[in-house]
């Protein structure tokens, strides 16, 4: 059994080997994980780049991979505690965007500033219990390739946003998104889709 498998099905030594890499309480790595033990377990390709000032929660027990020519800018943050955070090709992740696991976003992709992605979810379901100490629960969030997401938006977990498809300033997204579409509004709604045939975008029937 592979050592991954073998401290994931111990909870004890789960517990012991999460404390060596993450001090208690916290959601940034120790340094001696971003230093020395993550440019082992994560990809990232030529040209891309990482701002100085970005916060990289970032961890060995999930992926996390930056594409070739893709940017994550200054004051993001960036964590894969609990899922994988991947990136393709020729991506921007524009400044203040807080990415939070599992989240895979496509080729040729722009993340204006201040979007929240968080595939995560905190449990409420018991009132006796502070909802710090119930559980979490992640669905993976997928953003296709060529998308334009404008500054402030919020996407929920779970949610697929189709291939080159706009999604409007402060729109908060929490339902699928079909691709060739423009989307706005709390929740948001898709309000142009683009018609092939016509060779333009169409407004969307109510």
């Amino acid at each position: 059994m592979p050592i991954a498998d073998t401290v994931k099905s111990n909870p004890g030594l789960k517990k012991i080997v999460h404390r060596m890499l993450v001090p208690k309480g916290e959601a940034r790595p120790r340094l001696w994980v971003k230093f020395f033990l993550n440019r082992f377990y994560h990809t990232r390709g030529k040209g891309s780049k990482i701002r100085r000032y970005t916060r990289m929660d970032v961890l060995p027990f999930n992926k996390f991979s930056l594409g070739a020519n893709s940017t994550i800018e200054d004051f993001c943050t960036i964590n894969n505690g609990v899922g994988d955070v991947i990136i393709g090709d020729n991506s921007l992740v524009g400044m203040g965007n807080v990415i939070i696991g599992p989240v895979t976003i496509g080729n040729n992709v722009i993340l204006a500033q201040n979007i929240v992605a968080s595939g995560l979810n905190h449990e409420y379901k018991d009132p006796q219990t502070p909802i710090h100490k119930q559980p979490v629960t992640t669905a993976p969030i997928v953003i296709e390739d060529d998308c334009w997401i404008a500054a402030n938006v919020v996407i929920t977990a779970g949610v697929t946003i189709g291939k080159h498809c706009v999604v409007a300033a402060g729109a908060v997204v929490t339902k699928d998104i079909p691709p060739f579409s423009i989307a706005a509004g709390n929740p948001a709604k898709v309000i142009k889709r683009y018609d092939e045939g016509m060779g333009e975008w169409v407004r969307a029937e109510p």
